[in-house]
């Protein structure tokens, strides 16, 4: 089946001061990372959904082979650029799952992102979250027929309000390091030391 990947890069970053897709990890930028580790996938198509920061984050990303899509209305939430990273990949492809992942989960690599195509093929559950603590979150897949649902999130709600709404059709990965992301400098602090 073939897969499709959105990164979520489209903040403004207030709690970091700065824009926190551009900050320095392992000789790369947090949203270069994210989109190397989607690429490195079994992903088919990669789309980078940019708001905050569109040019700075822009230029992180060329040469890439990845679909960069700006959402004009990223103020509004993270709904939002879960809706315009679907209406990219689905514009061109007959994609039949899709990862959501954040450029802010430094620890998420190819294999976390491959883990989760395996496990649905082996489960055939339409979603498979992350576990990290008590949380089922993202990088989270999701398979076609809960795309609509996907699309109609709103405000600042995510993925996981889908996950939590369908329990019984969820498989999980154990993705201890997913509980890390970056939103202060204190993050971005403690993960460079």
């Amino acid at each position: 089946m073939s897969t499709g990947v959105i990164i979520l890069a489209a903040g403004w970053s207030s709690r970091m001061g700065s824009p926190k897709q551009l900050l320095p990890y392992r000789g790369r930028s947090l949203v270069r990372h994210a989109a190397d580790a989607a690429l490195e996938s079994v992903a088919d198509r990669v789309v980078v959904v940019l708001g905050g920061y569109a040019d700075e984050v822009r230029n992180e990303l060329k040469h890439l082979p990845v679909s960069i899509v700006e959402n004009h209305s990223w103020q509004t939430g993270m709904s939002s650029s879960i809706r315009a990273g679907l209406q990219e990949l689905l514009s061109a492809d007959q994609i039949e799952l899709v990862i959501i992942m954040l450029c802010d989960q430094p620890y998420v690599t190819a294999d976390v992102l491959n883990k989760l195509v395996e496990t649905q093929r082996a489960t055939s559950k339409p979603i498979v979250a992350s576990t990290y603590g008590t949380i089922r979150g993202v990088p989270a897949l999701f398979a076609r027929e809960l795309l609509d649902e996907l699309n109609s999130l709103t405000a600042d709600e995510g993925a996981r309000r889908i996950i939590s709404a369908h329990p019984e059709h969820v498989a999980t990965i154990s993705f201890a390091q997913g509980a890390v992301d970056i939103d202060t400098p204190l993050d971005h602090q403690r993960l460079t030391a």
